[in-house]
């Protein structure tokens, strides 16, 4: 026997003096006999405890065993039995010993050779039963593994497939807030993406959650801020925030900090340009497949992202115009078919306003063409100002601007109108030192509740006013001659 290895562990079962003894003396050193004798056998706890290579029963003792004794014999798997013959009466034929679940039965005499045969059959059973164990969990590690891939592989196809039906980033980051709950449990998750201003700083666009109170807003706000500076290497100089839309909001978020909030970076070709904060418990700690998971998550949700900005980006320069950064022509006429559809529908007011810049002319011969460009660059940003999140603000053509006004009655779009003439009329111009200023003339048709009238004809009606607002001395709100006339008959009557 080797140096520090254990001896094998062999039982018997009431042996004789005679039987422990040749076992003794068959087996050499690297065997350990425990006779358990016959008023005190081994009970299931003992069996359980240990683990002997052989257990040697006479059939004597073996038929007073109890049928417990005997079960918990029988259905100990690793440790093969050897029944002893013992005494003149018949033994039980082979199969009669297979059903009992003995390795074999020794008749007597019982020498060295049977006895060392037997264990070294027991010997190779265990090795047997060793090699099957160890396959076995081979391959229930192998199918774990294959598992844990195919949960992962699931995971990151139902993320790319969702990240990819849409090009909206609002709906984008909501689908994988609702995608990334099923890797680990979250609060909520949040986004900021920034890019070059025209003055070289850095803009930014926040996505927060929709449940944040206003502390917990701001809280996040500067939390985004300050993680796109980080990442970015410089700081931002504007930025705006647009709220989530989720079907079941969240309704605890935790204050931004480096146990409460995971950020994911959104790189593409090793440039970031944006990036994902996750709101988590401050305890939960993630496992190494959920990381690699996570991570290959956010590389699917960064290429989405991405294109969904670019797609949004060259798309609002198809549907506005380059000087003014309002919308042009072509969209205001898309606009406008889709608000006479929902005019028609659902029977609301329609109005609209019509206008362009007194004199235009003379502020391009006097000051220069890049003097009229800034002047309607400028205007264009005062119509922005001032119209409603509702309204539609584009340019018409030239120095001519329309704005569409969504269930607005003619009161209201008057209102509306001579408030922003008077905000184009009281506003400074300034180019090459000089100051100067425009005033504008202001058209206004609208169609009312279930009036079946089309778009040329509500472009009709303002063009006419316009020109009204025009020969009346300019700088001024008309509505066209049509409503004039009506407004002139009703004071008649009432007269």
């Amino acid at each position: 026997m080797k140096r520090g290895s254990r001896p094998d562990l062999i039982w018997g079962l009431g042996l004789d003096e005679n039987l422990s003894k040749a076992l003794e003396t068959a087996l050499g050193s690297g065997y350990h006999l425990r006779n358990w004798p016959i008023t005190a056998l081994p009970s299931k706890r003992d069996m359980d405890k240990a683990s002997p290579l052989t257990v040697w029963i006479p059939l004597s003792v073996w038929n007073v065993l109890p049928p417990s004794s005997r079960k918990h014999l029988r259905d100990w798997e690793l440790t093969q039995r050897v029944l002893l013959l013992d005494g003149p009466q018949d033994g039980p034929d082979v199969e009669e010993i297979l059903e009992l679940g003995f390795l074999t039965a020794l008749t007597p005499p019982i020498t060295a050779n049977k006895i060392r045969d037997a264990v070294f059959r027991a010997k190779e059973v265990r090795g047997l039963y060793d090699d099957i164990f160890s396959m076995t969990r081979e391959i229930m590690l192998e199918r774990e593994l294959l598992a844990r891939k195919t949960d992962q592989i699931i995971f990151l196809n139902t993320v790319l497939a969702r990240a990819s039906q849409s090009l909206e980033p609002g709906t984008i980051l909501s689908n994988a807030r609702e995608d990334l709950s099923l890797l680990f449990p979250i609060h909520g998750l949040q986004g900021v993406f920034w890019q070059p201003g025209e003055n070289g700083k850095l803009e930014a666009e926040l996505f927060l959650a929709p449940c944040l109170d206003q502390h917990g807003r701001q809280s996040w706000i500067e939390y985004l801020l300050g993680s796109a500076t980080k990442l970015a290497g410089g700081p931002v100089d504007a930025f705006t925030v647009e709220h989530l839309f989720q079907v079941s909001p969240d309704s605890c978020m935790p204050e931004p900090g480096a146990q409460t909030a995971m950020l994911l970076p959104l790189k593409i070709a090793g440039s970031a340009f944006g990036c994902l904060s996750i709101a988590k418990d401050k305890n939960l700690r993630l496992g190494k497949d959920q990381v690699t998971s996570l991570n290959a998550a956010a590389n699917h949700l960064a290429l989405a992202l991405r294109n969904a900005l670019l797609f949004r980006e060259i798309k609002a320069k198809a549907d506005h115009d380059g000087l003014t950064r309002i919308h042009n022509r072509q969209s205001f006429d898309e606009r406008l078919a889709d608000e006479l559809k929902r005019h028609q529908r659902y029977r609301h007011s329609l109005s609209l306003l019509l206008f362009d810049l007194d004199h235009f002319k003379a502020i391009n011969d006097t000051y220069g063409h890049q003097a009229g460009d800034m002047v309607l660059k400028d205007v264009g940003a005062i119509m922005d100002d001032s119209c409603r999140e509702t309204d539609f603000a584009a340019r018409f053509g030239g120095e001519e601007f329309v704005v569409i006004l969504p269930q607005t009655t003619e009161d209201q779009a008057w209102v509306l109108a001579e408030r922003l003439r008077r905000k184009i009329e009281h506003a400074t111009f300034n180019y090459a030192d000089k100051n100067f200023q425009v005033t504008a003339s202001i058209g206004v048709a609208t169609l009312s509740p279930g009036s079946l009238d089309k778009r040329e004809d509500l472009i009709r009606q303002a063009d006419q006013a316009l020109y009204l607002a025009k020969s009346n001395g300019r700088n001024m709100v008309c509505a066209s001659q049509a409503k004039e006339q009506k407004k002139a008959v009703a004071k008649a009557r009432l007269a």
